[in-house]
């Protein structure tokens, strides 16, 4: 495991991985696109705030929240909604899209979120990366969004000339410590993350978060055979492919969720 997060350091040796159910938030509302597509946007609840405390019911001990307007825009479009679900759980939400800038991080920050994802500003800004690192530590990570092995940027929307395992070395060696890696070919369409590319992101040696077509517990102990630290899970909860309940006991076992409440 990784230093400088607590869910690491309260676990019991025995390769416990952290689930984070995800809550995409468009016009307000909790969805799931399929591979990044606007277009193709399923609706599964009007109320995001409604559903974290669901998930924080079923065991969750980190909830991912991404606003999907703010990654498309390049600024935040659903803050209000997000205070709502930081103000629903106690346990800890992290949380990404259109966050360019240090005031866009406190915000979030002293709204109650944990930690911090940078994307777009990781590839175009990669000094506010190394700003946050030094003031905020491990409440930053960076979201790695590959489409064909290169870093979508802009909602995805975009696809830069730089490789992903390029990007991941970079946020390592300014100290980022998290890095959430999806696949959009992947995402949200059921046929399970990329684990090949996830695993050589593993050893390069940041703790990576598998992100992008978790369909089933087979998928989860596959994350965690390959040294994963955690698996964003989305549309499998919506459809009841994954039991959370049940995928929290199998995989975070060694790790109390008193331990992973919010500080």
């Amino acid at each position: 495991m990784w230093a400088g997060y607590s869910e690491a350091i309260c676990g019991n040796g025995s390769g416990a991985m952290i689930l984070y159910p995800a809550i995409d938030i468009l016009k307000g509302r909790c969805v799931r696109l399929e591979q990044g597509d606007f277009t193709r946007a399923s609706e599964f609840s009007d109320d995001p705030a409604k559903q974290a405390a669901v998930w924080e019911k079923c065991g969750a001990s980190f909830i991912h929240v991404v606003d999907l307007d703010g990654a498309r825009c390049g600024a935040g479009r659903n803050d209000e909604t997000i205070r709502r679900v930081t103000e629903s759980v106690s346990v800890r939400i992290q949380v990404g899209g259109g966050i360019r800038s240090m005031n866009d991080i406190e915000r979030h920050l002293s709204a109650g979120v944990s930690r911090v994802i940078l994307g777009t500003a990781a590839v175009r800004n990669p000094e506010l990366v190394i700003e946050a690192v030094r003031g905020y530590g491990d409440k930053i990570a960076v979201g790695v969004d590959s489409k064909d092995g290169r870093v979508a940027v802009e909602g995805w929307g975009e696809v830069s000339s730089m490789g992903a395992a390029e990007l991941c070395v970079k946020m390592r060696d300014v100290g980022v410590l998290t890095v959430i890696y999806t696949d959009i070919s992947r995402d949200g369409m059921m046929t399970g993350p990329n684990l090949e590319a996830s695993a050589a992101i593993v050893n390069l040696g940041v703790n990576v978060i598998v992100s992008g077509g978790v369909s089933s517990m087979e998928d989860l102990y596959a994350a965690r055979d390959i040294g994963a630290g955690g698996a964003i899970i989305g549309r499998a909860l919506y459809t009841g492919s994954i039991n959370l309940s049940e995928a929290v006991r199998v995989f975070e076992g060694g790790c109390p969720q008193l331990c992973l409440q919010k500080e």
